[in-house]
């Protein structure tokens, strides 16, 4: 009897175990199966994704017209940070695009020579190299021919004349060594080519690969579900159509209205605030309230938004963008959800960059600031 019952007991407990073992079987498929499932799920976003971003690799965007070299880099960061360029000695492209705040000064619109505002927002120096063209209605081809514009500017700098340029920097000798050194094979280095040459060099350096560019390149992980989340949604509402590329944006010029007129839904107290953008420069009917297209890269941190810094939430911005380019009505949620896949885009900004030249003393020869 009694060894009956042990059987009993045995068999019982065997029965148990083997529906542990079974029941955990089963949970650990599950298991498996749920972690393989997200698994091809990114991988399919990331492949997704792939047709329409491409990661940002380089570490200098070159130009063949202007190779860049360490010589005219350092000069050219020299130059960036220079305010004797300006008419007053005081406002140099730092001003305004301020590179300890991710290349904007975070205005509205700047501030130039005698306290003018100047029409429009100053777009970040960061990744520019990267884009189609240069300025808000694309008049630069490139950061060269971008570099001459503001120096000259009567809003901005306002230095009277490219030769007021020259000989200012041309009074300071070791200016004159440093243009040697960066353009060796030329009789006279420096010019006001050279300036601007000096200094698209310089910003050609600016990258900022962000946790998205690791994504790009099959790093599952580099994202967090909500980012990823973002994207899915960054795509499927069409944000892609003028957002993409390896700047997320700055490769076409758009109309800033496509559906609906922004200045219907940015309101504004003076109608001559209102920017007809490229017919400007173009004459072309087509132009009117064209733009080019800003890169996303860091946008979380180059605010106010826009070629006039009208708006200064990201989150109002992408409601604003999806109404009047898309036509759509976006939910709080999914507005939430670009702008998480937004902040993925925010890099880091080259370590040499943010480390402040030591510019060269002015000598008696060297014009005095005018404020006039």
């Amino acid at each position: 009897m009694a060894e009956t019952n042990k059987k009993k007991m045995i068999k019982l407990a065997c029965t148990g175990l083997g529906i542990i073992l079974f029941a955990s079987a089963v949970v650990f498929v599950f298991s498996s199966s749920k972690l393989y499932s997200q698994e091809d799920e990114d991988r399919a976003l990331l492949e997704r994704a792939k047709t329409f971003f491409a990661p940002l690799t380089e570490k200098v965007i070159d130009n063949p017209q202007n190779p860049v070299t360490p010589e005219k880099v350092n000069l050219g960061k020299m130059l960036y940070f220079e305010p004797r360029l300006s008419k007053s000695g005081f406002i140099s492209c730092n001003s305004c695009h301020n590179l300890a705040s991710y290349g904007v000064d975070n205005l509205p619109t700047s501030i130039g020579h005698k306290w003018q505002i100047g029409p429009r927002n100053a777009p970040t120096v960061l990744n520019a190299a990267l884009h189609t063209a240069q300025f808000w209605d694309g008049r630069a081809k490139d950061l060269e021919e971008q570099a001459k514009g503001p120096v000259l500017n009567p809003k901005e700098m306002a230095s009277p004349h490219e030769g007021f340029v020259v000989d200012r920097l041309k009074s300071i000798p070791e200016y004159v060594e440093l243009f040697k050194k960066a353009f060796p094979e030329e009789k006279d280095p420096l010019t006001y080519e050279n300036v601007a040459k000096a200094i698209a060099a310089f910003e050609r350096t600016l990258l900022t690969p962000s946790r998205f560019d690791n994504f790009l390149q099959g790093d599952l992980n580099a994202l967090t579900k909500e980012e990823k989340e973002g994207l899915k949604t960054f795509i499927e509402v069409g944000c892609t159509t003028c957002h993409r590329g390896k700047g997320v944006g700055g490769d076409i010029f758009q109309k800033f209205g496509l559906v609906k007129p922004y200045y219907e839904v940015i309101k504004y107290k003076d109608k001559k605030q209102i920017d007809i953008g490229r017919y400007a420069i173009t004459k072309n009917e087509g132009d009117k309230y064209v733009f080019k297209v800003p890169s996303l890269r860091n946008v979380t941190r180059t605010y106010p938004y826009f070629h006039d810094g009208s708006v200064w939430s990201l989150e109002e911005a992408v409601k604003i963008m999806a109404e009047i380019q898309l036509g759509r009505k976006l939910t709080d949620d999914e507005v939430k959800k670009i702008v998480a896949f937004l902040k993925s885009l925010e890099g880091e900004i080259p370590e040499d960059a943010l480390k402040l030249p030591v510019l060269p003393a002015s000598t008696p020869q060297t014009s005095k600031p005018d404020f006039k």
